[in-house]
């Protein structure tokens, strides 16, 4: 399977190069403009590594890698800049970045230093708990008004199709197994995430609210929150 990355440059050209040479070089790469959209892309554990220029739109690359490090403690992050001062460095890497490569840089000096932290990365990266299975995997269920597909990961209601991240259609898969019951956010970390930690917790958080979004349509269905304590999937 191939590495995926997350690649966030706001010059179309150089974006286009870069990306162009990277999929030559055997890796997946998903390519946004700014950081907005990046941090709209970026979830935990759907990319193996990020690479990210500091100058973006919206939303800077410093701001987006202390948002992706407070969801993903592991996944390495490398910044690609024009900004080449000592300061900039340091601020870059007390982040959380693993390096700072400034521009212009060699494509093969970049899918080294790629290699070398994907290998670095799959070797220190904890490996999740299994999932505790929570729905027949071909049963397709009711949410309200809603059609949940599991195998899928997909919302069908009124002709119209939603597909879910794998993540959100894990929480809502828990969740719908346990409906009207207040379910413990911890049982849903250590069952998901195979955690239970800060970081982990403020990503599950993330989670629920997307899913919220997602279910709107239908004001019979609730995910009611229970401060500290857990969520009720009202149906």
């Amino acid at each position: 399977m191939r590495a995926t990355i997350l690649y966030v440059e706001d010059d179309v050209n150089l974006g286009f190069v870069t990306k162009d040479n990277l999929e030559m070089s055997g890796f997946a790469v998903t390519h946004c403009l700014t950081g907005n959209e990046a941090l709209d892309c970026f979830e935990p554990g759907r990319f193996d590594l990020c690479l990210l220029d500091v100058m973006l739109p919206q939303t800077d690359g410093f701001a987006l890698a202390r948002h992706m490090r407070s969801l993903d403690t592991h996944v390495p992050i490398l910044f690609l800049s024009a900004l080449n001062s000592k300061d900039d460095r340091l601020q870059g890497l007390r982040l959380g970045a693993d390096d700072y490569l400034t521009k212009p840089f060699s494509i093969e000096e970049l899918v080294l230093k790629i290699e070398v932290f994907l290998k670095r990365s799959a070797h220190n990266r904890p490996q999740p708990a299994p999932i505790a299975p929570v729905l027949p995997i071909t049963q397709s269920l009711p949410v309200g008004s809603y059609q949940f597909d599991p195998v899928n990961g997909q919302l069908h209601r009124s002709g119209l199709t939603q597909t879910l991240t794998q993540r959100e259609a894990e929480v809502l898969a828990y969740l719908l197994a346990r409906p009207n019951t207040l379910v413990r956010r911890d049982d849903i970390l250590r069952a998901i995430w195979g955690d239970n930690d800060y970081f982990m917790g403020r990503s599950l958080d993330v989670f629920i609210s997307r899913l919220r979004k997602r279910l709107a349509d239908d004001l019979t269905v609730q995910i009611e929150s229970r401060h500290g304590v857990g969520f009720v999937l009202r149906v």
